[in-house]
Order: structure tokens, then C-alpha cells, then sequence
């Protein structure tokens, strides 16, 4: 008997499987959400256990919201890629009163400048505080009240089809509570897992010699990418819902308080420690109140989220590019802790400077472990006062690199030493200088091997010469045994003296000299940047270049010429100057000229892009490896069409284009909510403006 003549003769079946997905979901409601369970867990389990056979006997009574859909049977195969109906934004960031007061100010002017001539001047505007929740913001999509997708954030525009992983997420419902629910409603919020779930998953980690996640964020990040449900429903996510997209209505919510009330109505769990602020002391209060009282919360939390109340007045203030006017996230202080310096060394750079570094004993620090953290320079040394021994405060300059804030001196052991600056190189011995107007000191030996190490590393690197096959082992090798001792000696290498150094074979040694002879082809910008001078990156030299056809007229131009040139300073010009004016350099460049090294502009690439508004402005970082270009092709795609290219992830880059293997800039870019884009995302961007001549 087929089953739908099964059904017709127990017409019962059919409403008991209602009923018992009814009961399951308002109990996961309401101990999901409301934190006020209505049944013990073996109830529920066995209610659960009914419902699934019911759903085994007859699987075309089974429907997607489900309790038994949450949780997915076997993995995936990939996640696909999704647009958004509705752009994510991401937001701007506050770090003082100021900041937030000037933020208040701007949306006073924004909307007297509109339909309200001086009315909001002066006037605080209203505005909704949440918690700066640290986990992945989501996108989720109803229809006609059922879950139908769930994407990851993304580059705002479109992101990962996530849909079976966010359905073992128990605070999201997979049917609203609403009676004649709209055809589509879109929610966005943040995924997040508990701190006491973080460290449960790492403690099985540990004991099974997994890799420890470094912190909830990233775990959840990970998590939420999973191919396999299974995993992804063991681990325990959590949801807050902060946004909400409805169809417009009379009937809609008016405000960012009223759509937050709206959300729990409807089913989902909104974080209960909102307030509704009506000057600006009150925001500064719900600031100070959290900066430590959020230490006692199950999840982790970097600030707070501050959103004008009206929706009309949301309306009129419109978006940037990138951002809502009307919102801002307050950021807390970056994590300090307390630690003992064990010791300091001294680095040398490949322009001679030299750098104090505490070696610490190791602390847990903004999720990762830390052993060395900057000390700067002597007059940051000076400053600090720094003894051997001290027991110092440290914390992750923006978010990534480990420095010294302060010592504590009431701390210090008797008898403690000073530590103070090297007076000659710790590589060659010689004095080092340090002038009157810079914190920085330096070794001017040119012949110092440090100097020289760094030197060569910067010219065979991937954005200079791009020689392949010599890293930073075979440098220091070729230096130490006075192979090497300047960028130009590399192309009078010869297959035999590599062959000479250990570990090196025949197939090895005539790759490298290829590598070596293919790099006489780098353009002219290249080669600038690869000689090192101070203060001129890889986009600075393409950009002097561009007006500089030829190293003659770039070497007789004056500073006032050099600094002429848009985004090029006096500092940038007066370096090159000096550099051009010394003896050593000027033989340098005779010698590279005579090897046959390009130091005059040829045509530009045969790939133009006009000026792009999707491109133009914006600040771009490539890492990884692309499909099918390279990244200085990616880079230079990048720049055609007016855009900037920078090598570290900031709060001011806007997009990360990622390639396999990326390593700690995606982390940042990812814990700085930066845009990240796939190759094909960054030439879908660059859309109809790629150029190609024949």
C-alpha cells in the first residue's frame, strides 16, 4: 500500500506529527531563547524519538522546519556562494568619548542638512546600545515564515550558503512565530559559541593532540564553514538576532527598539542586555558599566554597537559606501596583560635599524600565546625605563603586533639591570649611530651581514625580483661564505659556486640561475622597490615610476620634484634623494644596468582597466595564491583601476583578496570583519572595465 493511502486511512498520524513539532520547537524556544525550559530533557528526548519514527514511516510527511532537520546526516560536499538580497554593511569605529560624541554630532548636521532645516542640531538622538557580540555575523532568509537559506557575511555582498549548519543552531527557529508571516524576512545576527563550550571543545581537542582553537571567534568562524553537520551540531552554537528586514508596512516596527521586541516575538533570542540611551551621558555610562562587567558574561564580547533609534531617521542618514551613518561599534581597549621580561635582544634590519625586543615569559594575549613583543627604539626604551627581570603590561598594537605598554616598576627586584641600547651592531660590531632628530639607531657598516641579508631577502622577495628557489636559509648561506655580498653580485652566480653550498644539487643550482636571469626581465617600479630604499613600498615605486621613465631622471630630480607626484611626501622624496646621492648606491645601479636589470619604463601591460567605482579609492590586500594570477598581476589589476594596494590588513582596508594557503592576514582580516573576495570575486568586481588588447 502506497503511502499516501496510509495516511488516508490514519488521518491521526498526520495531526500527532503536527502536534509533537509544535511542542519540540515551543520547548526549544523556550529553553533556547527564554533560558526557561518547560520540559526535562528525557521528555523531550522521547517526544523527539516518537517524531522521528513517525518522519521514518511516512518521509513525505517530513518538512523542512522540522526538529529533526536541524541537524544534517551526512557532510556536505561544498558550500556554495550566495548573494544577499540586502547588502551587509560593516560599521566604523569609536575608541573614546570624543569619537562617539563627534559621531552624534555628525548625525545632528546629517539630518538638519535634509528634510529638518537646524531642527536636530544641538538635540542628542536618541539610540539603541547592544553588545559588540564577538562571534560571525549571518544572514538568515524567510519565506513565507520558514527558513529557506542561511549565508556567512561575507564581502557584505554576497557570501556562504550555510543553510544545514544553521539549522543545528537551536536558537534559530526554523518557522516563525507569526501569524500571516510575509513572503520573504530577512534577520542578520551573530553566531557565537559560549565560552564554556570553547573550552569543553578544546579540552577534547587537547586530550585527542588536535590543534587548539586560539579563540570562540575563530572557533565559531570555523565551525559555521564545516562540511560536516555533525560536528557542527556538537559544537553548540549560540545566535543573537540584532537585525530585521521586513516587507515595507504600516504594520512594521518604527524603531531598532521596537524591531528588537518584534524579534523575540517571533521567535528568536535577542541579547537581554540592551538599553535605550536619551543622552549621550547614558551611552557613556552603558560603556563604562560593560568594559567589566562583560569579564562575567558566558560569551565573549570587544564593545558595543550603538544604532539610532528611528528607523526614519536611519533612512535620511543613509550609507557611505561601505558603512550605515546611523550606526557605530565602540570598541574596547585592546587586551593588556602582565608578564616578566626574561631578557631583550636586539635585531638589525636591512636598512641598519636597530630594534629592541622583549623576550617574555609566555602569556595567553587576545587568544594566542605570546613570547616577544617590540620595545620600539632607545627613546621608547628610555621611556619605559626597562630593567631585566621587570614584571611589564603588554598588549597587541592594533590587534596583531605584541608591545610592551608599560612597566611595573613597585614590582622590580632588588638589584635588577638596566637595559640599555647597544652602542656597536650585535651582527658586525661596528658603532652604530643614532641621530639627533630620530628614535631609530642604526649600523651604517653596509658591509654589516644583517644589512646585506636583508637587503638581498627584500630584492629576491615575490613583490620585488621574485627569484625563486632563494629564501632566507641560501642567503644567509651565499653571505656567510662571501658568495654574496650585495644584490648585484647574485647576477654573477654561476651554477657551480651554488652547487659548492650543502644540500644544494645540480637541478636545484640551474633553476636558481634561471630564476635569477628571468628577474632581469621585472619592470622598472619593480626594481626600485627591490633596492630598498627607505620608505618607498611597492605602490610608491610603481606611482614614481610612472612620472620617472628612467633611473637618470629619477637620480637628478630634486626632493620638491619627487614630492610632487600625488601621495608621494617630503620624507618619501628626501630619502630617495640621499639615497641616489651616495657613492655605493650609484655603483650599484651601474652594476645592475650592466647585468642587463630594466631601469627605464617599457609599455604598460597589455591589461588596461579604466576607472572603476567599485575599485577606485578603496584599499585592497592580496595574499595566498590565485587560481590563474599572480599576485602582483592581481595587484596591478587592482591599481589600473584606481585602486590601492597595501601588504598589512588595517581597520582600513576594505577588501582582503584570499588565495589557498593564506595565512595570518586572513585572521586579521577576518577578526577585523575586512571584506574578503575570491579571485573570481575580484574580477566580477573589476566587472565590464577589464581591457584586453591583442
Amino acid at each position: 500500500m502506497n503511502i499516501v493511502t496510509e495516511l488516508s486511512l490514519n488521518p491521526d498520524i498526520q495531526s500527532r506529527a503536527i502536534e509533537l513539532r509544535n511542542m519540540l520547537q515551543r520547548a526549544s524556544y523556550e529553553y533556547y531563547v527564554l533560558d526557561a525550559p518547560i520540559m526535562e530533557d528525557s521528555v523531550y528526548d522521547a517526544l523527539y524519538h516518537e517524531l522521528k519514527e513517525i518522519e521514518a514511516q511516512y518521509p513525505q510527511m517530513i518538512t523542512s522546519d522540522s526538529p529533526t532537520q536541524r541537524v544534517g546526516e551526512k557532510a556536505n560536499t561544498q558550500l556554495g556562494s550566495v548573494q544577499h538580497h540586502i547588502p551587509l554593511y560593516s560599521l566604523d569605529n569609536a575608541f573614546t568619548d570624543d569619537d562617539v560624541a563627534t559621531w552624534q554630532e555628525r548625525c545632528q548636521k546629517g539630518l538638519s542638512t535634509t528634510a529638518f532645516p537646524d531642527e536636530f542640531l544641538g538635540r542628542f538622538l536618541d539610540s539603541v546600545c547592544e553588545l559588540k557580540i564577538d562571534g560571525s555575523a549571518i544572514a538568515l532568509t524567510y519565506e513565507h515564515g520558514l527558513l529557506v537559506r542561511g549565508a556567512t557575511r561575507g564581502d557584505g555582498i554576497s557570501g556562504e550558503d550555510i543553510t544545514p549548519n544553521i539549522k543545528t543552531i537551536r536558537s534559530i527557529p526554523l518557522r516563525l512565530n507569526l501569524e500571516n508571516p510575509p513572503d520573504r524576512l530577512e534577520v542578520r545576527g551573530e553566531a557565537f559559541l559560549p565560552i564554556a563550550v570553547f573550552d569543553e571543545i578544546n579540552q577534547e581537542r587537547s586530550q585527542t593532540s588536535e590543534t587548539l582553537f586560539a579563540n570562540p571567534r575563530n572557533a565559531a568562524a570555523g565551525t559555521l564553514r564545516q562540511l560536516d553537520t555533525r560536528i557542527v551540531a556538537k559544537r553548540r552554537l549560540d545566535f543573537f538576532a540584532y537585525t530585521l528586514h521586513l516587507p515595507p508596512s504600516d504594520r512594521n516596527p518604527q524603531s531598532q527598539w521596537e524591531a528588537l521586541e518584534f524579534l523575540e516575538i517571533i521567535g528568536f533570542r535577542v541579547n537581554p542586555n540592551k538599553q535605550l540611551c536619551t543622552s549621550i551621558e547614558e551611552l557613556q555610562n552603558y560603556y563604562q558599566y560593560w568594559s567589566t562587567a562583560r569579564l562575567k558574561l558566558p560569551y565573549m564580547t570587544d564593545g558595543m554597537v550603538i544604532k539610532i533609534n528611528s528607523f526614519m531617521q536611519q533612512e535620511q542618514l543613509g550609507f557611505t559606501q561601505r558603512t550605515p551613518r546611523w550606526a557605530i561599534a565602540w570598541k574596547y581597549p585592546a587586551e593588556e596583560m602582565p608578564t616578566i621580561i626574561e631578557a631583550v635582544t636586539v635585531q638589525v634590519g636591512r636598512t641598519g635599524t636597530l630594534t629592541p625586543v622583549a623576550e617574555l615569559r609566555p602569556v595567553l594575549l587576545a587568544g594566542t600565546t605570546v613570547s616577544r613583543a617590540t620595545l620600539h627604539n632607545s627613546d621608547r626604551l628610555a621611556e619605559l625605563d626597562l630593567h631585566i627581570g621587570d614584571t611589564a603590561i603588554v598588549r597587541k598594537a592594533g590587534e596583531i603586533i605584541p608591545e610592551v605598554v608599560r612597566i611595573l616598576p613597585e614590582l622590580r627586584l632588588s638589584g635588577a639591570m638596566r637595559f640599555v641600547m647597544p652602542t656597536h651592531c650585535p651582527e658586525c660590531g661596528q658603532p652604530v649611530l643614532k641621530p639627533e632628530d630620530e628614535a631609530a639607531t642604526r649600523c651604517i657598516n653596509l658591509e654589516c651581514p644583517a644589512i646585506v641579508r636583508g637587503a638581498i631577502e627584500h630584492w629576491v622577495s615575490r613583490e620585488a625580483m621574485d627569484i625563486n628557489g632563494i629564501g632566507e636559509k641560501l642567503v644567509r648561506q651565499l653571505v656567510t661564505e662571501n658568495h654574496v655580498t650585495s644584490v648585484a653580485d647574485l647576477y654573477e652566480l654561476t651554477s657551480e659556486k651554488l652547487r659548492s653550498l650543502d644540500r644544494m644539487g645540480e637541478k636545484s643550482a640551474d633553476k636558481i640561475i634561471m630564476a635569477i636571469a628571468q628577474s632581469k626581465t621585472k619592470s622598472w617600479g619593480r626594481v626600485l622597490y627591490g633596492l630598498g630604499i627607505r620608505q618607498v613600498g611597492s605602490v610608491n615605486a610603481q606611482n614614481i615610476t610612472d612620472n620617472f621613465p628612467n633611473v637618470e631622471l629619477l637620480a637628478r630630480s630634486s626632493p620638491e620634484a619627487i614630492a610632487s607626484i600625488y601621495g608621494i611626501g617630503a620624507e618619501i622624496a628626501k630619502s630617495i634623494c640621499e639615497w641616489f646621492r651616495k657613492d655605493t648606491n650609484q655603483q650599484l645601479v651601474e652594476r645592475l644596468q650592466a647585468s642587463g636589470l630594466q631601469f627605464v619604463s617599457e609599455q604598460k601591460d597589455n591589461r588596461v582597466i579604466a576607472i572603476n567605482p567599485n575599485i577606485a579609492g578603496k584599499t585592497f590586500v592580496v595574499t595566498g595564491t590565485l587560481p590563474t594570477l599572480k599576485r602582483d598581476e592581481a595587484k596591478a589589476l587592482i591599481q589600473s583601476a584606481s585602486g590601492k594596494v597595501t601588504e598589512s590588513v588595517s581597520k582600513k582596508t576594505h577588501y582582503l583578496v584570499v588565495g589557498a594557503d593564506a595565512g595570518s592576514k586572513l585572521e586579521k582580516a577576518q577578526s577585523l570583519g575586512v571584506s574578503l573576495l575570491s579571485e573570481e570575486d575580484l574580477l566580477n568586481l573589476l566587472g565590464t572595465n577589464v581591457l584586453v588588447e591583442t
